[in-house]
């Protein structure tokens, strides 16, 4: 079972961290890992305000009918969260539904956490990221978006996207869903203004030179890999070193596929 919106877009947005994945990708993830259903259930105030034995009586018990609960080890539940999981299984055992608790899944010497996937992905640390969740959680679905093709005029043609993910970073590999193939790609946001590249929010095109491919991909829905990021944004006093920047970018992109097997 899940919450959309999650919850803290409800009680508080000011403060809602950005998501690692689409309720489509969620989606399709927990169906990859072989879950057979998923039960997703709409999150308002009000339901944010219900006791922790009224959401129990009414989501889990009315609604889904629940035989069996597993939640995290730090699981809360209910209004101002007053809800854990003695209490849950207490309640379960007054309903007709047992309550497990799954254990920390640890990493070296540290608990994997979402917060934490957070901040590796923010930061642009996706190889750590992936060694986490593993690569799907730096993946974004994206769609082809109109372009004025300048890329194209200084050699390095591109793939301009936009996404609904509101976390991404740097490039791994594009898989074409109409045709199933994987290319490998470097991904940057190398329009120029004032000759600088800048980074583009959720939503806005993001620019994918994807090597030794040579069709058009107008229209189709493609899903975006990342591995490791390259560099850091810099500014380019002329065309001619950005150019340059771009080729060493793309000859260090193939030395990394190729170590890979990408």
């Amino acid at each position: 079972m899940t919450f959309d919106p999650h919850p803290p877009r409800v009680v508080r947005p000011d403060k809602a961290p950005p998501l690692l994945m689409t309720k489509a990708q969620k989606l399709d993830g927990l169906a990859q890992a072989g879950v057979d259903g998923a039960a997703i259930v709409r999150f308002t105030h009000e339901l944010s305000q219900w006791e922790p034995e009224t959401f129990v009586r009414t989501v889990l018990v009315e609604w889904l009918r629940v035989s069996e609960v597993w939640v995290g080890a730090n699981f809360l539940f209910g209004h101002d969260r007053s809800g854990n999981f003695s209490l849950l299984r207490t309640l379960g055992a007054r309903y007709g539904f047992k309550a497990e608790k799954i254990d920390p899944v640890r990493y070296k010497d540290f608990v994997v956490s979402s917060t934490r996937v957070r901040r590796l992905v923010s930061e642009a640390r996706v190889d750590e990221a992936a060694a986490l969740l593993g690569p799907s959680v730096c993946r974004l679905t994206a769609w082809w978006s109109a372009a004025t093709q300048r890329g194209r005029t200084i050699g390095f043609p591109t793939a301009n996207l936009c996404t609904e993910n509101e976390l991404a970073a740097a490039a791994r590999r594009l898989r074409d869903d109409r045709h199933r193939r994987r290319h490998r790609d470097a991904v940057g946001h190398q329009h120029r203004r004032r000759g600088r590249p800048s980074t583009r929010p959720a939503g806005r095109p993001i620019e994918t030179h994807i090597f030794d491919l040579d069709r058009d991909l107008y229209g189709a829905t493609i899903r975006l890999g990342f591995v490791q990021r390259l560099r850091d944004e810099r500014a380019f006093d002329s065309l001619d070193l950005l150019k340059s920047q771009i080729a060493a970018d793309c000859a260090r992109a193939r030395v990394l596929f190729d170590r890979l097997s990408l």
